[in-house]
Parts: C-alpha cells; sequence; structure tokens
C-alpha cells in the first residue's frame, strides 16, 4: 500500500508541476491556441499563473513534506487540494464541451482520492 501511494503521489506531482511549469511560464495567447487550453481564453492571464503556481505548490506539497518527515500531514492534505482543483477543472472543461480532458480530470482527482484516503487513513505517515 505504501508504495502504491508514494506511486500515486509522484505521477500527481510530475502531472502538477508539469501543468503547474506550463500555467506559469507559457503566455496565456499561447495556451488558448493548445488543444484544452482554450478556457484561458475566460480568465485573466494573472488568473491563469496563480493556478500554475498552485500546481507548483501542489507538486512540492505531495512529495516534499514526507520525504522531509515535517508535516507529513500535508501530503493528504494537498491531496484534497488537488481533488478540488480537479472538480472546478471537470466543470470548466464540461461546460465548454471538452469532455476527454474532463475525463482526464477525473482520472487525476481519482488518483488524489486514493492517496488522500491512503495518507489520512490505513498507511498515515506517523511519527
Amino acid at each position: 500500500m505504501n508504495l502504491a501511494l508514494w506511486i500515486g503521489a509522484g505521477l500527481l506531482a510530475a502531472v502538477a508541476l508539469a501543468g503547474g511549469m506550463i500555467k506559469t511560464f507559457v503566455p496565456r495567447q499561447k495556451l488558448a491556441a493548445t488543444p484544452g487550453g482554450q478556457w484561458t481564453e475566460d480568465v485573466s492571464a494573472g488568473a491563469v499563473k496563480i493556478l500554475g503556481a498552485l500546481e507548483i505548490l501542489a507538486a512540492v506539497g505531495l512529495i516534499v513534506p514526507a520525504v522531509a518527515g515535517v508535516a507529513p500531514v500535508l501530503v493528504p492534505a494537498t491531496a484534497l487540494c488537488w481533488a478540488l482543483l480537479m472538480i472546478g477543472a471537470m466543470i470548466t472543461h464540461g461546460r465548454r464541451g471538452e469532455f476527454r480532458f474532463a475525463v482526464l480530470n477525473l482520472i487525476y482527482l481519482m488518483l488524489a482520492v486514493f492517496i488522500m484516503w491512503g495518507r489520512f487513513g490505513p498507511a498515515a505517515f506517523t511519527g
């Protein structure tokens, strides 16, 4: 169980880091021209960058607290925040008719729920 949770957290952190870096450093107009990026037309460039920064923080929060042994409860708390973010992403893509991206967000949501369940429950980090 512990290994599966670490793998899940690593995969989710990689997704969060990649998405965060793209949203933070790629101009909004360029994002809007990519498949699944059209939603950026509906929000400000600042909002896209804030989402990107939050995703980078999520990548850190899914791994670093457990590795450092400092406040490891932040790992499932970060997974909870990621799950909420994915619900918002699913709603956004669903409203735009971008259902394949909503399904991808659902997969990320399920992975976050698994991490949250495992780290708050049977495989919680204990000191």
